[in-house]
């Protein structure tokens, strides 16, 4: 008997039919013969919803309510998908993120797992039962406070039960057929990938790709944890995100896909002396912060003022905290001016074939100039490079490195079958 972990967003179960049609898959692979662990979304849009009322009520809500608060959506769901279970005439049990062993650290909003003791999963399981999780929550090791562990925290959730259970698969359900060259609600002429590799799959994550979450796919890498990304609203065989040892025999493609993300803003450090240390007293003041920092571009000095300017990209959401901080040091650290832009957006072009194929970067910045599209921040990896344009350029250049690279299908338009969200 296999064991198997799913997981279903938000646009999988927006509503009440949604959940019955996931309830009869859920039933159907129990009556394969497996034993079915269920990690579940909110529905919908109903975290944005609860955000957006909190928002109302308090412009700065206490972090550990709305922990409290944002984990009813997921506690909605696995009662619906329970009952909608029982109905089909099949035994579930739900249990929330603490009930279910997922203990965390003591952080509210975005709290890393650290621990799963699912012993009350593991009893349901041998009993018979179909186990429902709620995701996106646990508790903490200390306070025993719940807690959530941030946007795309149910993806993490499914793997991480997925790694203690020792199941044999975890399946992620979405809204797509599967992971796809480039978002197929801007790019429609994106094909499915049938495999990919973890490291390419971390890339992707980290450079905005939405249908698995970076910490999700960090801890499959990790714990050897086998994922296979498909619809909800079909039965096609989806992706699999495999070890990167899994040779098949044929050489990787040069491209996996080209990723976007729009959740990021840019400061520059304009008039920044230019000696040793500045830089790690800037990153130290946004380290104490809890901001991660992404792409870091810093400009030769000018040789008559012995000052030079430093750029660097961060999520969007904590771009006033990190501008109050710099602020609060700015004759500590010594700079002139500080730029704070919120409308920048990166494209990031993900392959293993990177590292044999040279001409790639050539191909892309091309692609870019044909498309009118000018470059403000270039990164790069071994098997990525990313580019910052502006957000209003974004779509238009990736479709035209999309294109550029050989990546359209000729099988005609992807299918997205639930709304925009995941």
């Amino acid at each position: 008997m296999s064991l198997v972990v799913q997981k279903y967003g938000g646009s999988s179960l927006s509503d009440a039919d949604s959940i019955k049609r996931v309830a009869r898959r859920i039933v159907d692979t129990r009556k394969a013969g497996n034993q079915v662990c269920v990690v579940v979304s909110a529905m919908g849009d109903t975290t944005d919803d609860l955000l957006d009322l909190a928002d109302a009520v308090s412009p700065a809500p206490p972090e550990r309510e709305l922990d409290m608060l944002l984990t009813a959506g997921e506690r909605i769901s696995m009662a619906l998908v329970a009952m909608a279970i029982a109905n089909l005439g099949d035994r579930a049990r739900s249990f929330t993120g603490s009930q279910a062993g997922v203990i965390t650290e003591d952080v509210h909003g975005k709290a890393r797992i650290i621990d799963v003791t699912p012993g009350r999963i593991v009893e349901a399981l041998d009993a018979g039962d179909i186990v429902i999780v709620a995701g996106f929550q646990g508790v903490s090791q200390n306070t025993k406070e719940i807690t959530t562990l941030g946007r795309g925290g149910s993806d993490t959730t499914a793997v991480a039960l997925a790694a203690a259970l020792k199941a044999d698969v975890c399946e992620i359900y979405t809204d797509v057929d599967g992971i796809f060259t480039a978002d197929p609600r801007i790019v429609p002429t994106a094909h499915k990938i049938d495999r990919i590799t973890n490291e390419e799959m971390q890339e992707m994550a980290a450079s905005g790709a939405k249908v698995l979450m970076l910490r999700c796919v960090e801890y499959a890498r990790r714990f050897g944890v086998p994922i296979h990304v498909r619809s909800s609203f079909s039965h096609h065989e989806g992706t699999w995100v495999i070890d990167n040892e899994g040779e098949s025999g044929v050489e990787d493609p040069i491209i996996a896909g080209v990723a976007h993300d729009r959740s990021e803003a840019k400061i520059t450090m304009v008039g920044l002396k230019d000696e040793p240390g500045k830089a790690a007293q800037v990153f130290q003041i946004i380290a104490q912060e809890q901001i991660n920092v992404d792409m870091i571009v810093q400009n030769v000095s000018a040789l008559d003022t012995n000052r030079t300017d430093i750029s660097f990209t961060l999520p969007k959401t904590d771009g006033q905290l990190a501008v109050q901080a710099l602020q609060a040091h700015r004759d500590e650290i010594g700079f002139d001016t500080l730029q704070f832009d919120d409308q920048v957006g990166k494209l990031s072009l993900i392959g293993s074939g990177m590292r044999s194929h040279p001409g790639v970067s050539a191909t892309l910045f091309q692609a870019l100039a044909d498309a009118g599209i000018n470059i403000e921040m270039i990164s790069s990896s071994e098997i990525r490079v990313s580019v910052v344009t502006r957000d209003d350029q974004l779509d238009d250049a990736v479709r035209a490195v999309h294109s550029a690279f050989g990546l359209d299908s000729t099988d005609g338009e992807a299918v997205v079958y639930g709304g925009s969200g995941r």
